[in-house]
């Protein structure tokens, strides 16, 4: 039996004639784009131009596009109107949003009236970015024999934003017994994501040199889409635990908590999507010749500018503006109490009841506080109890201080031995220790 290939080869024309028909609803609405001023294009432009421009991306990634010389250079053109597209939609939503998240910026009419101007700025940049990609990808593909046309997006195909439906970002976080997620906890995850981009130093760089080495140490995609995906397992574990919720309804600051995280996350959203923009053109074959010819449509000094500037200091403040929030939710939901343990002459604290100690104290997701010697450490880091064990290995006295759920345990702990029998005779308190 004759056996023929999977793959054929096309030529170019060919393909030239396809992609004008697989590319008609990218290309009418990109007419309707071009036809319409600035604020006139609204948000469901942007979901839907998302769509177009993802389903002409993958049309070209099937047929080889990133691969073919005469076509490569308009597959990047595409993605990047899509990745425009994307987070204008989420500065967009979030301009739409703000006023139900109930920050503390509502408060603050000053910053409210500059976060509001940059946000607006942040969004005409993006939108005229995607017009300036846009009739360069129309030249683009007319230069390579592509029937682009004249007709509009047709009115009636616009499609709605959706709420995804998606699991919670729960993956390696234990299970708590039933019980739940407490206040204290998001309460405390969210001053670790305040402690994590506080760490980092953000603020407004105007000098161009200064700005891109600080985000060339801080700020590069791997980086960001930690920072984002951050918040976002913070926003899905208040969604999993809290939203509404009976509790939700009677502690208005844990709306107030969400609202800070989320209006933070969509500015996080941008900025990994600009990251990915600066540095995809970094990264290919040819890279010098290709970020030149991106950079002449859209400069890179001022994608970096509105990534740091516009973006990425302002989810930095916005995420801070709620740390008063958090501390006040953790203080009412903790029930804070001191424990002092005097340990036996035949245990010692060495790196596995140490690990132990840290397991405790971060499975409860509170801050515990561990004292030696009059020195502290937190005894959610393992380093840091291993240092404070370390300088003093003659003492015997260790101070606990912090909510009475870990205490409890770390207590419990203690009593059986910190495990030094075997991790199946700690009670059944402990168990998820051996997990």
């Amino acid at each position: 039996m004759h056996q023929s290939s999977l793959d054929r080869i096309i030529t170019e024309e060919e393909f030239a004639l396809a992609l004008a028909a697989g590319g008609q609803l990218f290309f009418r609405l990109g007419n309707s784009l071009l036809a319409t001023s600035g604020p006139e294009r609204t948000r469901k432009h942007l979901y839907q131009l998302v769509i177009e421009a993802d389903s002409v991306e993958v049309f070209l990634d099937d047929h080889g596009a990133r691969y073919n010389q005469a076509f490569f250079f308009f597959r990047e053109l595409v993605a990047s109107i899509r990745g425009f597209a994307r987070a204008g939609f989420a500065l967009a939503h979030l301009a739409y949003r703000f006023e139900g998240y109930r920050t503390r910026m509502l408060l603050l009419p000053d910053r409210l009236a500059a976060f509001r101007e940059s946000l607006s700025h942040s969004v005409g940049f993006l939108r005229h970015s995607i017009e300036v990609l846009m009739r360069a990808a129309q030249e683009e593909a007319e230069l390579n024999g592509v029937e682009w046309g004249d007709k509009f997006f047709p009115e009636e195909d616009f499609r709605s934003t959706h709420v995804n439906l998606k699991l919670p970002r729960n993956l390696g976080e234990e299970t708590q017994g039933g019980e739940g997620m407490r206040p204290s906890e998001i309460a405390s995850k969210y001053l670790e994501v305040c402690s994590l981009l506080e760490g980092l130093g953000i603020r407004p760089i105007h000098d161009e040199g200064e700005r891109e080495a600080f985000l060339g140490r801080i700020c590069r995609e791997e980086q960001a889409r930690v920072y984002e995906a951050t918040v976002h397992n913070l926003q899905s574990a208040y969604d999993t635990h809290f939203k509404n919720t009976t509790l939700e309804l009677e502690e208005p600051r844990l709306i107030e908590l969400r609202g800070h995280a989320s209006a933070a996350f969509h500015l996080l959203e941008a900025v990994t999507i600009l990251a990915h923009f600066v540095e995809r053109h970094e990264s290919h074959q040819g890279a010098e010749a290709l970020a030149g010819r991106m950079n002449r449509l859209v400069q890179r000094s001022e994608v970096r500018a509105v990534t740091l500037n516009h973006l990425l200091s302002w989810a930095a403040e916005l995420l801070h503006q709620g740390r008063e929030t958090a501390q006040g939710l953790l203080s009412t939901f903790t029930n804070a109490r001191q424990l002092t343990i005097e340990l036996p002459p035949d245990l010692v604290v060495h790196a596995r009841p140490a690990s132990l100690i840290v397991g405790i104290v971060n499975h409860h997701g509170t801050p515990v506080e561990m004292e030696v010697c009059g020195h502290t450490a937190n005894a959610g880091s393992i380093l840091e109890v291993m240092i404070a064990v370390g300088s003093h290995p003659d003492n015997r006295t260790f101070v606990f201080r912090g909510d009475e759920h870990p205490l409890r345990d770390i207590e419990a702990l203690f009593s059986a031995g910190l495990g030094e029998g075997g991790l199946d005779g700690l009670p059944a308190s402990l168990r998820y220790l051996a997990e």
